[in-house]
């Protein structure tokens, strides 16, 4: 549809750039430690280099020619955004390969490990070992994605979405290229890895905890950064980058919000204490079948409570307790195992297959 008024890039909430002093502040804070002190003289001297990269906005310091198949080859493109790009189209090649091992991608949703302070492994990575033992068991290839590294390993980090979808969805590139920002210090993103282990995937299968109602954060980081999977651009040089009226003059000539991940199947295994699982549960799967993504059958979707309103201390107790539960898991996990070969074969049925969506986004 034409816009029916001149295209308009509303600004001005972002605040001016940090003052020099504040800036030295914060990136003075990762050295804090009096075992650095010996280095206070070089520690002043990167500052001052990462000092100036931020004064001049050096997000993508290295780049080449996108070269032939873009939209503009002659734009610099950022070498960091088209290695990931390079290793998800392989990773799609091989899970589109009939001869490739079937692979489930099976995410560990919490954010608790006995490596970092709560000093004690999570009920949902037990779960998922239970899954994904039943998994090998049906010769299926398992990657597992354990969420919890987030909290426990150094500098590992899934940065936020910076909802660039909002102002056009041309602007939010498939994959992501808000991150690495180095004049930002934005870097170390674990995200084009976990675009990559998708892409590579057949079957998803999540097992994550309940936290206040809601999915737990590390978990919400990856959600939202998957949303470039679900209609983002392909070619970051149709946008030249980040300018935001070109993107909004191609949404508007018309975007066909292309789905990077369709016909992978997922099973869910949500799980709680007190209260909020079924909000989850309901709240994960419309995200992933909106996604494209396909459920693997009604006993490959589980929400329960494990150790119902009793104490924290005693929860393990309580999961060893619950052999239905356990066996629960095993069954999503080989419902999902079949739903993998059906789907594989052809013979998962799609009834909406040969439908039109007159919404699309």
């Amino acid at each position: 549809m034409p816009p029916t008024s001149p295209i308009r890039v509303v600004t001005g909430q972002a605040p001016e750039k940090l003052d020099r002093a504040t800036f030295r502040e914060r990136f003075m804070q990762r050295f804090y430690d009096p075992a650095f002190a010996p280095e206070e003289a070089a520690l002043r001297r990167l500052e001052d280099i990462a000092w100036q990269n931020y004064q001049a906005s050096r997000k993508s310091p290295v780049t080449a020619k996108a070269g032939p198949g873009h939209a503009d080859p002659d734009y610099d493109l950022s070498v960091e955004w088209t290695a990931a790009r390079q290793r998800i189209e392989q990773a799609q090649a091989r899970q589109r390969d009939p001869a490739t091992p079937s692979r489930v991608l099976l995410i560990s949703g919490s954010s608790r490990n006995d490596g970092s302070c709560p000093g004690e492994m999570s009920k949902t990575w037990r779960l998922a070992t239970l899954a994904a033992g039943q998994l090998r068991a049906a010769a299926i290839d398992v990657d597992i994605l354990d969420l919890s590294l987030l909290t426990s390993e150094y500098q590992r980090v899934i940065h936020p979405c910076k909802g660039c979808v909002s102002t056009a969805m041309p602007l939010c590139h498939w994959p992501c290229s808000c991150y690495p920002n180095h004049a930002l210090g934005q870097v170390n993103d674990a995200m084009n890895d976990i675009y990559e282990r998708w892409a590579a995937a057949h079957g998803i299968l999540m097992v994550t905890p309940t936290y206040w109602y809601q999915s737990p954060s590390p978990l919400k980081l990856m959600i939202d950064r998957l949303v470039c999977a679900d209609g983002g651009n392909p070619d970051p040089t149709s946008t030249h980058g980040k300018d935001a009226e070109k993107a909004k003059q191609i949404e508007l000539a018309g975007w066909d919000y292309p789905k990077h991940l369709p016909g992978r199947v997922f099973g869910l295994v949500v799980h709680g204490d007190v209260a909020g699982i079924e909000g989850q549960r309901r709240a994960l799967v419309d995200w992933l079948q909106w996604m494209g993504l396909r459920p693997a059958g009604s006993s490959a979707i589980l929400d329960r409570y494990i150790g119902y309103y009793k104490p924290y201390a005693t929860s393990h107790a309580d999961l060893d307790a619950d052999h239905a539960v356990q066996e629960e898991t095993r069954n999503a996990a080989r419902a999902l195992a079949a739903a993998i070969a059906a789907n594989r074969a052809g013979r998962l049925a799609a009834p909406s297959a040969a439908q039109v969506d007159p919404r699309p986004k």
